[in-house]
């Protein structure tokens, strides 16, 4: 596996020469800086530890600014662990856009966008309970009946009803790398990418 962090910028199209568009989103992807190597001897497990974006030194603690002190690098807000890695890095060592080519499938993991509490048509797609007429008052959106009577004389767990919407982590496979920007750290990839603008996602193969 080989992955870096990214920050989506938003979404355009690209057209090739045959004229036909493509919608991309445009992630800015690194530059990451190994954090930490760790190893199936002294961890357990292998893995490469990246870290993105620089943080105020006054916001970082002291077992923080230790850590990022072995790498040589400021204090960083965004770490993440890529298991298995297949680049060949030591501690220190910066992660580009390079390290992808045009044409390549990526999976890339973000948190969606938050939708607050939410009812069961917009969460879960119900049709409501019918129309207004025949006597029913504000029932379009209703869930209708959720139980039963005598059996079960509960409700089954995992019903479907209004909740929480949104902020959920979410992996999108088969995302096409359509065009990659190395002096400007920018990766265009096909199609849409969880997440609003200015969020944090993961871009791994």
């Amino acid at each position: 596996m080989k992955g870096i962090i990214g920050k989506k910028i938003g979404m355009t199209s690209v057209f090739d020469p045959s004229g036909k568009q493509t919608a991309c989103t445009i992630i800015e992807a690194g530059p990451c800086v190994v954090t930490q190597v760790k190893t199936q001897d002294t961890d357990g497990y292998s893995a490469i530890q990246v870290a993105f974006g620089d943080k105020k030194d006054k916001h970082a603690t002291a077992a923080e600014k230790g850590h990022f002190s072995k790498a040589s690098t400021p204090a960083k807000k965004f770490v993440k662990e890529f298991r298995n890695s297949s680049l060949d890095k030591n501690i220190g060592d910066t992660i580009t856009v390079d390290i992808f080519a045009e044409g390549e499938k990526v999976e890339v993991v973000g948190t969606t966008k938050g939708k607050g509490f939410q009812g069961v048509v917009k969460r879960h797609g119900f049709s409501g309970v019918g129309e207004a007429s025949h006597g029913q008052h504000d029932r379009q959106r209703a869930p209708g009946s959720i139980g039963g009577s005598s059996y079960p004389s509960r409700v089954f767990k995992g019903m479907r009803m209004a909740g929480r919407m949104g902020t959920d982590r979410v992996k999108v496979k088969g995302l096409k790398i359509v065009k990659i920007f190395p002096e400007k750290n920018f990766i265009l990839v096909s199609g849409s990418v969880p997440g609003h603008n200015g969020s944090i996602v993961l871009i791994q193969k």
